[in-house]
């Protein structure tokens, strides 16, 4: 039995090894494989939409992360690299997108939204403190002598218990 679930278990290693990403993608020095490392998480997959090139499955997300190592190879420099993806694909395409007329409501949205919330809150405590607290009018003479009244019968009823 135990040779069963050995065989099992190592059936199983051999597939899941199989589906396991390798990118084996040779480069002239360590620090362009940092670089193309660090661009592969820094750009987002166009097909997958939360997540970056480094992590998707999708075939364009080979084909960037190809695209990247070959101009990592030619020696264009990160800004060029990602200017190029930006103007491919959009500024969908990178996880920090520059403030321009097409992504001012991404930059201006959270920050309008949470204005637009504030002065909602603002308007409905106003409202209640209105509503729970009516201005007081001044009495009538009438009213001012009734009240004093009321309140002599309750000076001597309390005097009385004591």
């Amino acid at each position: 039995m135990k040779r069963v679930f050995a065989l099992i278990a190592l059936a199983l290693g051999v597939i899941s090894a199989c589906y396991a990403a390798i990118d084996p993608r040779d480069f002239d020095t360590d620090s362009q494989r940092e670089r193309y490392h660090e661009l592969a998480v820094e750009l987002r997959c166009p097909k997958c939409r939360n997540q970056n090139i480094a992590e998707s499955d999708a075939p364009i997300a080979n084909d960037l992360r190809g695209l990247i190592h070959r101009m990592l190879l030619e020696g264009q420099s990160d800004d060029q690299i990602i200017d190029f993806m930006v103007a491919r694909y959009g500024d969908f395409v990178s996880y920090d997108p520059p403030l321009s007329s097409r992504t001012a409501l991404l930059w201006l949205g959270p920050a309008g939204i949470l204005l637009a919330g504030g002065a909602i809150i603002a308007v409905i405590v106003a409202s209640r403190r209105r509503t729970h607290h009516p201005t007081a009018s001044p009495l009538s003479d009438d009213e001012q002598r009734r009240l004093a009244g009321l309140l002599g019968a309750a000076d001597t009823s309390i005097g009385r218990d004591i």
